[in-house]
């Protein structure tokens, strides 16, 4: 059976991420779990705090009336109006719950913020690296990727920025703490960023993709977007600050300055429905409303962080700690970063080749493993590094 020509050719670049996840799923078929070093997927290891598991129990034994039924696309009010007083806490600006909608995680939010703001052949300008799949969702709302590079240390290139803007350029999205690097995007390049969208002679749309704000270490500042230009969307989820990236829940947070706020509110709200989410979960969608301020103990994930860079580093790599998340994009001894990672891979130490994030040269380590998974890869890692210097 044929499928779509576009299919075909998306089914080849598609995700290394997955593709090393499967593996390690045969891998450890084969040679047992404790023996499989996979540092392929962002999926938390640490499970949700209690008080997730007690506002679940509470909710699911209740007899709420109407408790499994269609609600307004864009969410409860209840839940909206929770999430926008911690949205306006935390971005400074006063977010009210009419600027809310309830989505299914930060995936589901950018295909629905893409297919309400592009026309077919709009560009939304990514620093590279970025989320693999960042592309597939422009692509499915019409548009087109135009990927600009960072600079060595991962923060913006503010000049590559500007010289990408076309007359086509209808957005720029960024993602910080960044999902590869775990680079925080600082105040000042925040602060220029926006000088930069403000002096077009047309609105320009800053996106902000945010899951990992909650989780940043060393008192590291993630700086709101909302507050520094008004144009600005957040798409967020509550998939690593809560640890629950299987229940899919997440949101747009519209800046209330924005141009249009009302149409845009409506085409959110449509787009939600016609894509086919309809609406966010709606058991999850009760329990985060109750959930404001909890989050994983991110001191885990610091200690975890510690623990692979110091360990690589004992071993003769290069390692800058990142700021966040729970990603290290490590520079490999060679340029051929698929064909280090394929030589990682016979150790049975599974990360993810940079090329699939256009980043090539280096290799993404998810560190939400457990401690042992993280000390048993160590030698092996050292043993590849010594093949190739």
């Amino acid at each position: 059976m044929a499928i779509a020509r576009k299919i075909e050719g998306f089914i080849s670049q598609s995700s290394f991420i997955r593709k090393m996840f499967e593996e390690g799923m045969r891998l450890k078929q084969r040679f047992g779990a404790e023996n499989v070093f996979d540092f392929s997927l962002g999926n938390p290891n640490l499970e949700p705090p209690a008080a997730f598991g007690e506002r679940l129990r509470e909710l699911a034994a209740s007899q709420l009336p109407g408790k499994h039924m269609y609600m307004p696309n864009a969410g409860y009010p209840e839940t909206r109006a929770a999430v926008a007083a911690t949205v306006s806490e935390s971005q400074g600006v006063a977010v009210a719950a009419d600027q809310i909608v309830m989505t299914c995680g930060a995936g589901g939010a950018l295909n629905v913020i893409f297919k309400t703001l592009l026309d077919p052949g709009d560009e939304v300008i990514i620093p590279a690296p970025f989320f693999v799949e960042y592309r597939f969702y422009v692509d499915n709302a019409g548009g087109s990727s135009r990927i600009v590079p960072t600079r060595k240390d991962f923060s913006l290139d503010l000049d590559a920025i500007r010289g990408a803007i076309t007359e086509k350029t209808k957005a720029v999205l960024i993602n910080s703490p960044n999902n590869p690097t775990g680079k925080v995007y600082d105040r000042a390049s925040i602060t220029a960023l926006s000088a930069i969208l403000a002096e077009q002679k047309r609105v320009i749309y800053l996106i902000s993709d945010e899951p990992y704000t909650e989780i940043v270490y060393d008192r590291i500042e993630v700086p709101g977007v909302m507050k520094a230009y008004s144009h600005s969307i957040v798409a967020t989820s509550y998939s690593k600050s809560l640890s629950l990236p299987g229940e899919r829940i997440g949101y747009i947070a519209v800046n209330p300055q924005i141009d249009g706020p009302g149409t845009l509110m409506d085409g959110l709200t449509l787009c939600n429905r016609t894509l086919g989410f309809v609406n966010a979960p709606a058991l999850m969608q009760r329990v985060i409303a109750g959930l404001g301020g909890i989050k994983v103990d991110v001191e885990i994930y610091r200690k975890k962080r510690d623990l692979l860079c110091d360990g690589l580093a004992s071993v003769g790599y290069r390692v800058v700690k990142p700021d966040g998340a729970f990603y290290l994009f490590l520079p490999t001894p060679i340029p051929d970063d698929v064909r280090f990672a394929d030589a990682l891979r016979e150790k049975r130490i599974l990360t993810v080749p940079g090329s699939g994030f256009d980043g090539p040269g280096h290799i993404r380590i998810a560190y939400c493993v457990a401690d042992a998974t993280i000390q048993g890869a160590i030698g092996g890692f050292g043993e590849v590094l010594r093949e190739f210097t």
